[in-house]
């Protein structure tokens, strides 16, 4: 394997490592993001950044690579420490920052394909705000028994499918001291409705990819106030409010008369980083929003994979 230059950065505390080397085939993003669950060479590249000692559980990241058509400035196939994902909300927000500060793509908007579709983000001074695919409610009050009684969640698509659960249902708030117990339990939630999260339309977009554990806030001057913990993949946690997840409570909070037209949600992480959110407009297919938040730069890096080293491309330990 040759050696492979990434940039880091960080949005709201979660990492992305941008990769720009790795050429996937295919005709669409969602097409190559199928072509690389399913190459050995590829997916070598994903192991060998994510895993340790080049990386760790939580690590997140994407190949960047063409977009769709001429209508976008290029697109990108997200991974993390599982697999692939259908949508990333903060990694989106660190391509849009990164497009600029390299000059990839002018200060203004910068349009990227991801798997689940064309999202569109506004780079400013101040940060990013990008607009999401079509977010919509799936299905209410589906009962998961859990090691803590039975819970009722709710299912809502934003680029990918959430579980939202009060964490105040499970005996917990989203705090760091309860960190490893949310981790835990939205874990075995987001197993346990994975085959119910089914896409009306495109079957590669199936299945949970993560379950929200939040804390209702109450109001702040614009609108609703939360806190979450976003678990997904194989119980990976989201250190940033997650933006794809935002996007998927913006669905519920909007279908709840939550939140009106001129409302804000501002959505807080576990490490008390912020994002902001509102539904701009409605779409057939549900409502489109848009999440607002900062990535910085943390870092460049080569990495090598030594042939004579016995770790290869290395290990995870959860």
């Amino acid at each position: 394997m040759d050696d492979l230059s990434v940039v880091d950065y960080h949005t709201a505390g979660e990492p992305f490592r941008i990769v720009t080397s790795v050429e996937i085939p295919g005709t669409s993003v969602a097409d190559r993001r199928v072509v690389a669950q399913s190459s050995p060479g590829i997916d070598a590249v994903r192991q060998l950044l994510v895993n340790e000692p080049r990386g760790h559980a939580d690590m997140y990241g994407g190949f960047v690579v063409p977009g769709d058509d001429d209508g976008a400035d290029f697109g990108v196939v997200f991974w993390h420490k599982d697999g692939y994902s259908t949508a990333c909300g903060h990694g989106t927000i660190a391509l849009a920052t990164w497009a600029v500060e390299t000059g990839r793509a002018e200060a203004g908007e910068v349009v990227i394909d991801v798997p689940s579709g064309r999202v569109a983000a506004r780079v400013s001074k101040t940060g990013v705000a990008f607009r999401n695919v079509p977010s919509y409610v799936l299905s209410r009050g589906v009962r998961v028994p859990t090691a803590r009684g039975e819970v009722t969640a709710d299912i809502s698509y934003g680029g990918a499918f959430y579980a939202s659960v009060p964490a105040s249902a499970v005996g917990l708030s989203v705090e760091p001291a309860s960190y490893a117990e949310l981790v835990a339990i939205g874990r075995e939630i987001k197993w346990a409705l994975d085959p119910v999260a089914v896409h009306p339309t495109d079957p590669r977009l199936s299945g949970l990819y993560g379950t929200i554990l939040y804390d209702d806030l109450g109001s702040w001057a614009e609108g609703p106030h939360q806190r979450n913990l976003t678990v997904f993949a194989d119980g990976e946690a989201d250190r940033s409010p997650c933006g794809s997840g935002t996007s998927a409570r913006l669905a519920l909070l909007h279908d709840e008369g939550r939140l009106g037209p001129d409302q804000v949600l501002r959505h807080d992480s576990i490490v008390g980083t912020t994002f902001l959110g509102r539904v701009v407009s409605q779409a057939p297919e549900g409502v489109i929003t848009e999440v607002s938040g900062n990535a910085y730069r943390t870092g460049t890096a080569t990495f090598t994979l030594d042939p004579r080293d016995p770790l290869g491309t290395g290990f995870t330990l959860r």
